[in-house]
């Protein structure tokens, strides 16, 4: 059985599908039946965040047909980002560019070539923060550094996507309770919204699910597993496609494969799946 209640995404004839989903453990995602989501959605490309378990372990559950590119953090059981594709990439790149965040786990680069064009694919997993403490530091610090990395990419690259679980809601449609969390948690401080203001902004990166949403409230990614959160469908946007203007050009289709009761959940975050014609 398909453990999500998802919309009917047909993929046209040519379309590059790619998913990103943070599964809180591949592990525990995997005994929540997350393969038969895979098996369900012909993705070309899989983005992953929060692993949490060995290069040989996410091997071995993702099982043959992918290539692979993981990598772990140095903190046992945390974090861990992926990129798994069906087609080899030509490049990757292991970390963000400062050795600060060397082996946190938080950021792999894939370079693509589909249809002959360049295409450049991030799974980013951005710091869930704590006010008044060092872990917010350093997601204000990772955040400063995505400043630096994403316009080297725009700046190098005309097709570059990331992906990933950015842990920061950027208005008050990508948030259900606005109110009591807005500057009062992580996730909703006005300093961490500034970045993605400058995100889609000066910057020039496109938001592709909410361009293709258009102005409504959520669709929301993620949802607690705590009291009726899920239920009451109280939740975060703050899984994100960013891609370069050519890209987000090309971004066609997107649906959050949101489960459809609270226990067929495989992560407390739903797969965000975009299509792009190239």
């Amino acid at each position: 059985m398909i453990p999500t209640s998802v919309e009917i995404l047909n993929k046209d004839a040519g379309a590059l599908r790619v998913a990103s989903v943070n599964v809180n453990g591949i592990r525990a995602a995997y005994k929540r039946n997350m393969a038969d989501w895979i098996a369900a959605r012909d993705v070309d490309i899989l983005c992953l965040q929060e692993v949490r378990a060995p290069d040989k372990i996410l091997r071995d559950l993702i099982g043959e047909g992918w290539h692979i590119l993981h990598a772990e953090a140095k903190d046992k059981g945390r974090a861990g980002v992926a990129v798994l594709s069906r087609t080899e990439p030509v490049a990757v790149r292991e970390h963000i560019g400062e050795d600060y965040f060397a082996e946190s786990g938080r950021w792999v680069e894939a370079d693509f070539d589909i249809n002959g064009e360049s295409f450049t694919v991030v799974s980013a997993y951005v710091h869930s923060g704590e006010l008044g403490t060092q872990k917010q530091e350093d997601k204000y610090r990772f955040l400063q550094r995505m400043n630096v990395r994403l316009v080297e990419l725009k700046n190098e690259k005309d097709h570059v996507l990331v992906v990933g679980d950015l842990n920061v809601v950027h208005t008050e449609k990508d948030i259900k309770n606005w109110k009591p969390n807005h500057n009062k948690r992580a996730g909703v401080m006005d300093e961490e919204i500034a970045y993605f203001d400058g995100f889609f902004g000066e910057i020039g990166y496109k938001d592709v699910a909410r361009e293709l949403a258009g102005d409504v409230q959520g669709p929301y990614t993620w949802w607690s597993f705590r009291g009726q959160a899920f239920d009451n469908d109280a939740g975060w946007r703050i899984d994100y496609h960013m891609a370069t203007p050519a890209l987000a050009a090309k971004a066609i289709k997107s649906c959050v494969d949101r489960a459809s009761a609270y226990d067929l959940r495989f992560s407390d975050h739903a797969p965000l799946v975009v299509d792009y014609q190239f």
